[in-house]
């Protein structure tokens, strides 16, 4: 499976994912919505239906693209193994933020007096 960040770190190809979020689109949907050409906007699609991102669903003449969940749950577990790290430490900024407003809370106390 290609990297799950290679293939989001393009800008195009983000602006179509959000298109997704909300369920199937057709290509004339997709170029409305991210202000790209027809041909721009399926080849990121393509792309997209390559790395497993997307799934084509013919309807008629149509062809309804929609996001697969299992990307972006990989992607949650990558993000979810390094966010104690994250919450730790933001955590004790938090903490030393407090700490600093609390004493200079009290320098004030101490001037104003």
């Amino acid at each position: 499976m290609p990297d799950v960040f290679q293939i989001l770190a393009d800008p195009t190809r983000r602006r179509i994912v959000d298109a997704l979020r909300d369920g199937e689109r057709s290509v004339n949907q997709l170029v409305e919505m991210v202000d790209i050409g027809q041909p721009g906007v399926s080849r990121q699609l393509a792309i997209l239906e390559d790395a497993n991102f997307v799934v084509v669903r013919p309807e008629g003449r149509r062809r309804l693209y929609a996001l697969r969940p299992e990307p972006f749950q990989e992607l949650s577990r990558f993000v979810t193994t390094y966010r104690a790290i994250w919450e730790g430490r933001l955590d004790r900024f938090a903490a030393e933020l407090e700490r600093r407003r609390k004493k200079k809370d009290m320098k004030r106390r101490k001037i104003d007096d």
